[in-house]
């Protein structure tokens, strides 16, 4: 017996419509003997905000400010990641390094001129990372004073290897329920230690 289907009816969009996107719902609150992927920016789960080497600086900072990141992934045309952005790398010196040497004026700068390149990016594996705990993930970070790390897995489309997640010290901060304003300046561990003490 043939099955019979139905017509469905257009609608209307209504004007103002937004689109749904990708989202991770981390849980607010971890502790520090938690599971670190409770803190981790699961990139199979969210977008990663990506930028490209020819993108002005100036650019990048907005992308940044609109986002609510510290930190862009630099890719190719191809999607392989040859570098990092963070916002340490755009507050700090180099910049002004780089404009004294070679002259210009600030809103030349691209990413390409002060990024972190490819060879010189470190990363955590995820096989590590499933096995450790939130405050493994701090004190890690701390040992290298660093904002952020990457972590690397094996990308099951493909089986090469791939970016898979994100820790951030102001996140974490955040999730341990810490007084850490964001926008006012990179997360610190002693920022965390601070904030530990104020609150218990």
């Amino acid at each position: 017996m043939p099955q019979t289907y139905q017509t469905l009816p257009f609608h209307h969009l209504e004007s103002g419509a937004g689109y749904f996107r990708p989202t991770q719902q981390l849980p607010e609150t971890v502790a520090e003997d938690d599971p670190a992927v409770n803190v981790m920016t699961d990139l199979s789960q969210v977008t990663a905000y990506t930028v490209e080497l020819p993108t002005p600086l100036t650019k990048a900072l907005e992308t940044m400010i609109k986002r609510g990141v510290r930190m862009l992934l630099v890719r190719d045309a191809d999607g392989h990641i040859i570098g990092l952005l963070t916002s340490r790398d755009i507050e700090g010196d180099k910049p002004h390094r780089i404009l004294s040497k070679a002259g210009g004026v600030w809103e030349d700068l691209l990413v390409a001129d002060i990024m972190t390149l490819q060879p010189k990016l470190e990363v955590l594996l995820m096989e590590d990372v499933a096995k450790a705990r939130v405050g493994d993930i701090i004190t890690t970070l701390r040992q290298v004073n660093r904002q952020h790390a990457m972590v690397l897995d094996s990308d099951p489309k493909t089986g090469n290897p791939a970016v898979r997640g994100i820790f951030s010290l102001s996140q974490i901060g955040l999730q341990l329920g810490l007084d850490i304003d964001r926008t006012h300046h990179p997360t610190t561990y002693s920022d965390l230690e601070k904030a530990k003490i104020i609150n218990p």
